[in-house]
């Protein structure tokens, strides 16, 4: 792939693979690694010691960083009366009921990155599932994304600034993205360290030995950082 050309290897070759990063050490090879003609995204993996096959192991959540994800977030709100106009003054980018279902049914109109709805439209919201499910469009009251009326407005807020959903993988694995790669070393590092200690408060009773296991920093061009995961959980105990 042309990604894996040059370039990559010669980031590649400025990381230590065998060694285990401090998160402070990690941040710092992020712009050596990042040598796109794009600002790269960086994103965190974080391989917990959890089983998701077992219901009471599953981690999902959602967390706002401190310094947003480095992008603006396009947002739709599935709402109407008060609640469509207090999603609007909170910023949401477009906001309807009946006419915006049915854009998106016909249309298969997806030109947005999140998706919120007020409780009462969900009935009418759930026939999108075919369209909106398979791009991680849905909205959903475990993420956070169905909601009353008188939470609206501060959802908006929240996503557009910057709010990640999560949910581990099969493997194991969280995948989240954690800024970008024109960010300061400080907001990246501060914002890494949110995000690790929503999943610390998330541990499940039921999850065995070492918790945090692993966690790579990487961007969207760029080559693994392993970072030291029990120094990395420490931080983020702390400032959490």
């Amino acid at each position: 792939m042309a990604f894996r050309g040059k370039r990559f290897q010669a980031a590649r070759k400025l990381v230590d693979s065998t060694a285990r990063y401090t998160l402070e050490e990690g941040v710092a090879m992020l712009p050596k690694v990042a040598t796109a003609k794009f600002d790269e995204t960086v994103d965190l993996a974080v391989r917990l010691g959890v089983d998701p096959r077992q219901a009471d192991q599953m981690v999902r959540g959602a967390v706002s960083l401190p310094h947003g994800v480095g992008k603006a977030v396009r947002v739709v709100v599935f709402a109407e009366g008060e609640a469509a106009k207090q999603a609007l003054e909170a910023g949401a980018d477009v906001v309807g009921g009946d006419e915006l279902i049915n854009k998106i049914a016909n249309e298969r109109w997806v030109d947005f990155d999140k998706a919120i709805s007020v409780r009462s439209l969900m009935a009418k919201v759930g026939r999108l599932g075919a369209v909106l499910g398979p791009r991680g469009l849905m909205p959903n009251p475990k993420s956070g994304t169905v909601v009353g009326p008188e939470e609206i407005a501060r959802v908006v807020r929240e996503v557009k600034g910057g709010r990640v959903d999560f949910r581990v993988e099969k493997a194991g694995i969280i995948h989240a993205p954690v800024g970008k790669a024109s960010m300061s070393a400080d907001q990246i590092r501060e914002n890494v360290a949110a995000f690790v200690g929503v999943l610390l408060r998330l541990k499940p009773a039921t999850s065995k030995g070492q918790y945090v296991r692993s966690a790579t920093l990487s961007t969207t061009m760029g080559p693994g950082v392993r970072l030291d995961a029990n120094e990395l959980a420490r931080i983020a105990s702390e400032t959490a």
